[in-house]
This record gives C-alpha cells, structure tokens and sequence, in this order.
C-alpha cells in the first residue's frame, strides 16, 4: 500500500513508519521540517520513505502527492502537557488539530484518485475525567478544554465522509513506551523519589505504543472498520498501582506521591491531564477482532524499561 502519514516524527509516527516500512508498504512523510524529516527517517535505511515538505494550514503542491495514495494517517498535533495552557497555547493545541486536519481532508477531496481510507486519531480527552463513571465509545462528549479540542478535531475530520472516503477515528489514551509520558515519570524513580501523581485514584487509560500502531495498520487494511474506536489497553488501572508496578520494574520505591499543587505550579491547567483521569474501555475496538499484544500494565511497561 501506498500511505501518506502527517505527524510522522513524533512518537507514535516514528514506530508507525517502522513497522509499515518493515511490512512492505511504500510511505510519504508529510512534515513542515524536510530536512528534519530525512534526519529521522535517512534514506539508506528508509528506502520506501518520501519526505514531503507541506504547510498544515494551507493547501499547496505538497497535496498533489496524496493522489493514488490507498490510505492517510493523520497524527499532527502539539503537546498537550508540556507547557502551561496560556491563551496563546490553548490556540496552538486546538488549531494544530482542528485547522491542520482541515486541510488535510480538503486536500483528500481534491486528490485523483482519492485515498480510499483516513485513520485520524483523536483522544480519550473527548469524555472529560471522572474517579467513577466509565466510558465507551457511545458516551457522550464533556464540556471542558479538551473534550472542547476533541470535538472539534473530529469534527473536520468527518468532513472526509463527504467525498466517499471511509473514516476511521481513534481516541488515544496514554501511549506507554520508551519515550512520551512514561519518559517524564522515569528521573524521579531513578532518585529514589517516585510515587504516585496527585491522589493516586485518578484512572490511567493506557495503550503501547506497538499496539496502537497495529491498530492503525489494522484500521487501514480493513474495510469493515469505520467510526470511532478507543485506543486504551482492555486494563485500565488507576495512577498508585501504574507507579507500584513502574517502581517494581525499575526497583525503586514508589511510596513518595508528587502533591497536586507542585504540578500546578509547574503546568497551571495542563496538570488536568496527569491529576485527573478516566476510565475508558475499548468495546467497539475488542469487537472489531482487535488483539492486543499488551493488554496488561505490567507486561506493557516491562517490555521497553531496562
């Protein structure tokens, strides 16, 4: 197959053209950085990577390389944790997503052929936090920030519908591998400081990085896919047992909790997002036949920490 990829060189990318690489098909990195793109995917070891130049917000020659193309995965967004959520940053999260994937699906429209597949991630931000409900899903949208985000991301990329092209969205929980959140967690157990963030009974919906990158390629190549599906791990668990297993991986207590006015201090509303949780089940994902490598935290976090 022939797959146009946005958001290629950022955690899930890298691992998603690895294993696409390796299965054969032939690639086309849509990046802002051409010469950052050929740093992270080099030539000589990614013959069946091209790497595109393109502007996110506008539409350009760069569009010209999605037609004939059989499918497009659309992973650009900025960070959601890693600064404070000024009014100026707030913009930059909503528009990397809703106003980027905008584009991308007017670009769809006017390819020939067009692509017959878009998988478009999303996030489990779409239903709000909560210490007791659970979501699926059919569970209706929140009202906050990120719910707010979510609804409008998805929203454009519904847009694709409209030219026949089939949608597939999937709402990311936290992906677990060497690198992204769990990198962030790793310098305080290595000191002998480690423990649970906020409560510790905050939910912590959780997916592998390999999983969720075969759930992509598997939303790809199969037709009967359609909709929205979570991208959490069957187990979610809650904050104090993910940082009890961490520090029985690593061998390091995990009896020292990180008090919830520290990571406001150092994240302001940003600190929603490791202080609040939710507990969001994959029906629609383990219905659609779906098997996952790591289903469990334990056996997830084992397989990348030292």
């Amino acid at each position: 197959m022939k797959i146009a990829i946005t958001g290629a060189t950022g955690f899930v990318g890298q691992r998603l053209v690895e294993q696409a690489s390796a299965a054969g098909h032939d690639l086309i990195v849509l990046t802002r950085n051409r010469e950052r793109g050929q740093q992270v995917f080099p030539p000589a070891t990614y013959p069946q990577v091209t790497v595109v130049t393109y502007t996110p917000l506008a539409l350009g020659d760069w569009q010209q390389t999605l037609s004939g193309c059989d499918a497009v995965v659309n992973l650009a967004g900025a960070a959601i944790a890693d600064e404070r959520w000024t009014p100026q940053r707030r913009q930059v999260i909503l528009d990397s997503r809703q106003l980027t994937t905008r584009t991308l699906v007017a670009a769809i429209a006017q390819a020939d052929p067009k692509p017959s597949v878009l998988v478009s991630t999303s996030a489990i931000g779409y239903y709000g936090t909560s210490e007791t409900a659970r979501f699926e899903e059919t569970s209706p949208a929140a009202s906050d920030f990120l719910a707010q985000v979510c609804q409008a991301w998805e929203a454009e990329a519904q847009a694709v519908q409209a030219s026949g092209v089939r949608l597939v969205i999937l709402r990311s929980g936290i992906v677990l591998g060497m690198g992204g959140a769990i990198a962030k967690m790793l310098p305080p157990f290595k000191l002998f400081a480690g423990g649970p963030i906020g409560s510790g009974r905050q939910w912590f919906s959780w997916i592998h990085r390999d999983d969720l990158v075969s759930l992509i390629l598997r939303a790809i190549a199969d037709p009967t896919m359609a909709g929205v599906y979570n991208a959490t791990a069957p187990n979610p668990v809650r904050m104090v047992e993910l940082c009890q297993v961490l520090g029985e991986i690593l061998h390091r207590p995990s009896w020292l909790p990180v008090p919830d006015f520290v990571l406001h201090t150092i994240l302001g509303d940003a600190a929603q997002v490791v202080l609040e949780g939710q507990q969001v089940m994959p029906d629609r994902t383990i219905a659609s036949g779906f098997s996952y490598q790591y289903p469990q935290v334990r056996e997830a976090l084992a397989s990348f920490l030292p």
